[in-house]
């Protein structure tokens, strides 16, 4: 047996599965036919502390692939229940994740869950195959990488696996399997479940083995529930903030897809702006624009009180009102001071909002790629404005670069100085919908190599990439096509 499977420990099950089975069931994957590597995230096996020779056993290739199991693991599928587009949705789960066990990592023993994502049903499948194509497998495994090389909290993606195994959706795809690495997977969904059940005792159980697990600092702490609370509200904050700083839209912000601990987590219809557009949708499914790249804030928000109704249970109205009133100057703050990096301020100051957003504005009416925009302003000097090129109105964009350099004249940087700061936080490349789309056509022809490639420069996107400058550019006119839903 490998020695990965062997440091799987079952703390996550026991935890679940000690009052009457109320948070999980125990399951067994359904083996893909004729698995094979698509891709192993090595950099990751070396943070997890793997050795990258066990990488190819093929051992692992049958336990990535939901083919053999030790019998030493008791793989579980979680409950949970959510709002899905507003609406109360009841009981969801996973549907087509299975949790192998936690994996101790580090000489302080934190735990990591290790998932199985498309290994077959659940108990939660809700009519469903369980099953995950390749096509949708692929972005997730790319995304979530390239969320970790932005410097965004994530859930983290281990290895990819092909199949023979057909699976039906619009059309007969092959079936894949993801293994999904998390701090947690414990969603907001996770808390509702048991409030809308009536059950406030399985609510502070389960918000004590996230302390015990996550924040053992906390647990003899009589505001434990309440710090758990304030640090849901933060860190959602300021994850969204840095999702718009990038021009990252999530697609599906319901709220059995939104972590406790604020991970990034649930890849579906995920997308990265194009050109700049705050009505931008990436979620075809999503016919009224509820989860639309300007609304990501306020869903946030949104979320967040309905966490808070499910609290209730363990802390007091006047505590949760408090606190989320703490998330918009948190979010404004981490927005703010992310987007002034963007543009190279050494700080924030007075004007500078006002400044950020007449660029935004201005790119807006242009219809100015945000992605490119932001890595060509890093060269920007009083000599060379080769960048108002990316616009039509450019005299409007010289007026705003006039009071830009205004403001540059204000800090000590210098151009080198400022240049060198602003490539560390605007990236050269993000994962746009038509490279994902390049890797997956190579991978259903059988040839991996683009997502080899994709996963190597989105690990480190603020470095140049030679052989991938093809990518650095404009996307192809067809990319506006490219449509993905709830189903992706």
């Amino acid at each position: 047996m490998s020695l990965f499977s062997d440091r799987l420990e079952q703390h996550f099950y026991n935890a679940f599965c000690s009052k009457d089975n109320l948070y999980c069931a125990t399951v067994i994957p359904s083996g893909l036919q004729e698995p094979r590597w698509v891709s192993v995230n090595r950099r990751l096996a070396e943070q997890l502390g793997i050795d990258p020779a066990e990488l190819s056993n093929p051992v692992l290739l049958d336990m990535m692939s939901g083919n053999a199991v030790p019998t030493h693991l008791n793989p579980i599928a979680l409950v949970y229940s959510g709002h899905q587009f507003g609406v109360w949705a009841g009981q969801l789960g996973d549907g087509r994740a299975m949790t192998l066990g936690e994996l101790s990592v580090g000489p302080d023993g934190e735990l990591w869950d290790i998932q199985l994502k498309g290994a077959g049903t659940t108990p939660y499948s809700r009519f469903a195959d369980g099953r995950a194509v390749l096509r949708s497998s692929i972005r997730e495994y790319l995304c979530s990488e390239a969320m970790h090389g932005l410097g965004i909290a994530t859930t983290r993606a281990l290895c990819l696996v092909d199949s023979k195994t057909a699976v039906y959706r619009e059309e007969v795809e092959p079936g894949a399997t993801v293994c999904r690495v998390a701090r947690s997977h414990i969603r907001f969904g996770s808390f509702e479940h048991f409030h809308y059940r009536n059950q406030p005792e399985s609510v502070r159980a389960l918000a004590d083995y996230l302390i015990q697990r996550q924040f053992p600092e906390w647990r003899e702490d009589d505001n434990r529930y309440l710090n758990l609370f304030e640090n849901a509200v933060t860190q959602t904050a300021i994850m969204v903030a840095h999702w718009q700083s990038v021009g990252f839209c999530h697609g599906v912000m319901n709220t059995d897809n939104m972590s406790i601990i604020g991970d990034t987590i649930d890849y579906g219809p995920f997308g990265f702006l194009d050109r700049y557009d705050p009505e931008f949708i990436c979620n075809h499914s999503d016919s009224g624009g509820r989860y639309s790249f300007k609304n990501q804030p306020s869903i946030g928000l949104w979320n967040l009180n309905a966490l808070a109704t499910a609290l209730m249970s363990v802390l007091e109205s006047e505590q949760l009102i408090a606190v989320l009133k703490t998330y918009e100057p948190t979010f404004l703050s981490h927005y703010r001071a992310l987007m002034a990096a963007k543009i190279g301020l050494e700080s924030v100051a007075e004007g500078d909002e006002q400044l950020i957003n007449q660029l935004l504005e201005l790119m807006q009416r242009n219809s100015v790629d945000y992605t490119l925009f932001f890595r060509s302003l890093c060269n920007f000097n009083d000599a060379d404005q080769s960048v108002r090129d990316h616009f039509i109105d450019r005299d409007g964009f010289d007026q705003w670069a006039n009071m830009y350099l205004q403001r540059l004249q204000r800090q000590a940087w210098s151009d080198g100085q400022r240049r060198d700061q602003m490539r560390k936080v605007n990236p050269k490349y993000v994962l746009r919908n038509y490279m994902a789309q390049a890797a997956i056509k190579k991978a259903y022809a059988g040839d991996y190599s683009e997502v080899e490639l994709l996963l190597t420069v989105l690990q480190s996107p603020f470095e140049e990439h030679p052989e991938a400058h093809h990518y650095a550019g404009l996307p192809p006119d067809w990319a506006e096509k490219i449509s993905v839903s709830c189903s992706s």
